[in-house]
């Protein structure tokens, strides 16, 4: 039997003593598409990060076609991986022909240009990831979707034989998801082993060749999707109701989830609105407590971000030291309007995000968490102020100790009753 692309053994990660990886061990044989499934929080991202070496396990070992890239150069170890990363947030207005062309940087000289073969390997990316027709415009002006297959294509000129990606068809419509995964079927086909992050298990079963199924910082089954998917295994990770049938059309597994009476223990949906670190706590109790979560406006760069991957929650990112421009705060009223509550954490506040505060203070379902006084962190003048106000008068302020508490009652009530439960607090004491 030959190697196989990719071992794990044993891994441990932990995260400001949080488990997010408990003794993960799996393998992934030479030409095959592995989808890692699972809720939010169940530690995909981290996972993947752990594969490429951007992660070191604080216990066990993960190789790459029998080596630890760990002990590669970065160059070497870019020859063996490419990745493509949940967020393809870019600081740097590129145009997207340069973007792909950094795929090629593993494999051109350091002193050298790139060759006609670099050149063809950069236009055949860019062709079968359909952004040939905006190849000179820059990255930072495409949509969501079109940086992502950009970022692919990037992958793709890398021509590496492990491919792994993290969520790739996320920010996608219907035809350019499906259009993505039969491109991942077919490098696959020509000898590549590719491991994705995939929430869409209809999808999953429908490409993958095998699925490991991880909940709470293990692998719950690996297999076939047929063997992975059923209705045991996707309540008991999904914590609900859920029944398993073979699609009419494709004869693959179809997931279909239901809210029934046991549905109403799941803790629920919350978006965060964080910046600067401020929520990287709350984040952590919300997860440990069940809730789904996303987290935005933060910087790519940013604390709340980085913990935000750790823990597979939804982040809405903006390059470092970028305001909160319209695209941005209709993808945060989005995440609002689909929570069933939003926390604003402690954040600063200035001109830049007081765009997706004043979102917050739209909602009725809201939780305030107390910062101490606001002056220290209001660098937007009587505008921050104006919206402080705001966020005090319609949410439910309550000290972070009593965040979770809140943010179920928050859910429950639909926001009604939280402030006659708990009180509304400021730096100054409670207030009715």
């Amino acid at each position: 039997m030959t190697d196989p692309a990719i071992a794990v053994d044993d891994v441990v990660v932990e995260f400001g003593g949080v488990t997010v990886l408990d003794g993960v061990s799996t393998t992934v044989p030479s030409g095959t598409f592995v989808g890692l499934v699972g809720p939010n929080g169940a530690g995909k991202t981290t996972l993947l990060r752990t594969i490429t070496g951007a992660l070191d396990p604080t216990a066990g070992s993960v190789a790459v076609t029998g080596e630890r890239l760990a002990d590669r150069s970065s160059r070497a170890a870019s020859r063996l991986v490419a990745t493509v990363p949940q967020s393809t947030a870019s600081t740097f207005a590129f145009d997207v022909r340069r973007i792909v062309a950094m795929g090629r940087t593993p494999h051109v000289d350091r002193l050298g240009s790139p060759t006609p073969a670099d050149r063809r390997a950069v236009a055949t990316a860019m062709e079968r990831t359909d952004v040939t027709d905006f190849a000179d415009r820059p990255v930072t002006e495409v949509s969501g979707g079109e940086r992502q297959r950009v970022f692919l294509a990037r992958a793709l000129a890398q021509d590496t034989p492990v491919l792994l990606l993290d969520e790739p068809t996320s920010d996608l419509d219907v035809n350019h998801q499906v259009r993505t995964l039969e491109l991942v079927a077919a490098l696959v086909e020509e000898g590549r082993t590719v491991v994705a992050a995939i929430h869409d298990l209809d999808l999953a079963a429908r490409y993958c060749d095998e699925l490991r199924l991880l909940a709470d910082g293990r692998i719950r089954a690996a297999g076939p999707p047929e063997s992975v998917l059923t209705d045991a295994t996707v309540e008991a990770a999904f914590d609900t109701r859920a029944t398993v049938v073979d699609h009419p059309v494709t004869g693959t597994a179809s997931v279909t989830a239901f809210a029934g009476v046991d549905a109403g223990d799941a803790a629920g949906r919350v978006h965060v609105v964080g910046g600067g670190g401020a929520a990287t706590p709350l984040l952590h109790r919300l997860d440990a407590a069940g809730f789904d979560l996303s987290v935005g406006p933060v910087g790519a760069a940013d604390r709340d971000a980085e913990t935000a991957r750790a823990l597979d929650a939804d982040p809405v990112t903006v390059p470092p030291y970028a305001s909160v421009d319209d695209a941005t705060r209709a993808t945060v009223a989005e995440r609002v309007r689909r929570a069933d509550a939003t926390v604003v954490a402690p954040v600063a506040v200035a001109d830049g995000n007081l765009p997706a505060l004043r979102v917050a203070g739209e909602t009725t379902s809201l939780v305030v968490v107390d910062g101490g006084p606001f002056e220290a962190r209001n660098h937007a003048g009587a505008a921050g102020r104006r919206v402080d106000a705001t966020l005090r008068e319609r949410g439910h302020v309550v000290a972070a100790a009593d965040l979770v508490d809140a943010v179920r009652t928050a859910v429950a009530a639909d926001g009604d009753g939280v402030r006659s439960q708990y009180g509304s607090v400021d730096s100054d004491g409670p207030r009715p």
